[in-house]
């Protein structure tokens, strides 16, 4: 850990894919917590949990690493074990009640504060969520097709309480994102700060001014959509890497052939989801499917997949593979592991159609805000983009389109966020920028 300033306020912003704590002093002073991990400080935790059992005597719980150490104890693959990314995407899903991991349920609160445990220790002394004042980010909308926000609050509540955090405050993470920025601006101004995570991109519209010395501002609007950076992944898993496992197959049930059933596929596309499928009914159900499929190998890639838990080397795949058409026209995709042999080359042109519909209702979403604000896209004087998939391309394009290239900046694409909720906490009225949790 960095040789922070002593803690008025923690800022902590829990993210799909990582996860970024800062501390804010009193006198404005403000950094990010780093991770010594293999001799690199790094400011991102990953937003990952990796469970082992150990012959610690029956009826004892899976011990649990998180971060880069449990990406590390993952590819080591030593033991038998259970890996989970993207926990967050599960945080306001009513259907996810539970997952078995070595015989013991976790529920999602269970799952989050053994994932902030993880954190608070390898953070060290220095970072004491009992004794600050935690301000903690959460999207404007929640991921997922009917996202319940009370029962996620509810959740989160329940796990940071574990930890000691018994009244803590709750912030947009873009209006974070703003008052990070807005430290860097020289007059006053009407800004849109658009957050693009893993599981959501939120949006914020602020008005910044100075007065007797001091940055005031006042919130004009909120809007957000569980569409972002996973679901830009999970296009490419369908119209590159589903097909070769299995979508568009068919299999034979009582005399009929009948095609292979969606939804496994729409698992696999979804990362939260295809880290939980080895541990419930999908693989006995997969078999069957296979025993009865017309061509049975690529649904046994799909098992194999599973079994030998390279969904994480899946993930990183296609993430670098997007990642990659930011820059590049195309790109050529490879998967070969464990027999499993997927190869394709992605044009960005081809990218872009997929993600066609999904940029359309992130464009609903940005008029949405505008209107709630009663500001037009003239009145807007700075845009301010973070999180990778501002870095699309397509994504950029939207918002030069709406506001022009001038008004467009960026900022580093992780610690934006947590420094700034750290800085609200530090304000003379955090309450008012808290959300009613």
């Amino acid at each position: 850990m960095s040789s922070a300033p002593h803690a008025a306020s923690i800022g902590i912003d829990f993210g799909t894919s990582n996860t970024v704590v800062a501390v804010a002093a009193g006198d404005g002073r403000v950094e990010t917590i780093r991770f010594e991990h293999g001799g690199i400080a790094q400011s991102v935790y990953a937003s990952a949990l990796c469970f082992w059992q150990e012959h610690r005597g029956a009826g004892l719980p899976p011990r649990a690493e998180g971060g880069p150490w449990a990406i590390d104890r993952f590819l080591d693959g030593s033991e038998p074990l259970r890996f989970i990314q993207s926990l967050k995407t599960f945080a306001a899903s009513e259907s996810f009640q539970s997952t078995t991991i070595f015989q013991q349920r976790f529920r999602f609160e269970d799952l989050l504060a053994a994932f902030l445990r993880t954190l608070t220790r390898h953070a060290g002394t220095g970072l004491d969520l009992a004794a600050s004042r935690v301000i903690i980010g959460r999207p404007v909308r929640f991921s997922g097709s009917n996202p319940d926000d009370a029962l996620a609050m509810q959740r989160y509540r329940d796990a940071f309480g574990r930890l000691g955090v018994h009244s803590p405050r709750y912030v947009y993470e873009p209006v974070g994102a703003a008052f990070s920025f807005a430290r860097k601006l020289d007059r006053d101004a009407t800004v849109l700060v658009a957050d693009f995570g893993g599981g959501t991109s939120d949006f914020s519209i602020m008005r910044f001014w100075k007065s007797d010395g001091a940055l005031r501002a006042e919130p004009l609007g909120h809007a957000g959509i569980g569409i972002a950076g996973d679901t830009f992944d999970a296009r490419i898993v369908d119209r590159v890497v589903a097909p070769r496992l299995g979508k568009g197959g068919s299999y034979r049930s009582f005399g009929n052939v009948l095609p292979a059933p969606a939804h496994y596929f729409v698992r696999l596309s979804r990362w939260n989801e295809l880290a939980l499928m080895k541990g419930g009914t999908d693989l006995r159900e997969l078999r069957k499917l296979a025993r009865g499929a017309l061509d049975p190998d690529p649904l046994r890639d799909f098992i194999r997949l599973i079994e030998e838990d390279l969904g994480f080397a899946l993930y990183r795949a296609v993430s670098a593979a997007k990642v990659a058409l930011s820059t590049s026209d195309d790109v050529e995709f490879r998967f070969v592991t464990a027999g499993i042999d997927i190869r394709s080359t992605i044009a960005r042109p081809d990218f872009e159609s997929w993600i066609g519909a999904d940029l359309a209702r992130i464009a609903a979403t940005v008029d949405q805000v505008l209107a709630t604000a009663k500001v037009t896209p003239r009145e807007i004087e700075k845009v301010f983009l973070t999180g990778g998939t501002s870095f699309v391309p397509a994504v950029q394009r939207l918002f030069v389109e709406r506001f022009g290239q001038e008004k467009l900046t960026s900022a580093d694409q992780f610690e934006s966020i947590a420094q700034g909720l750290a800085l609200i906490g530090a304000s003379e009225d955090p309450d008012r920028w808290a959300v009613a949790a």
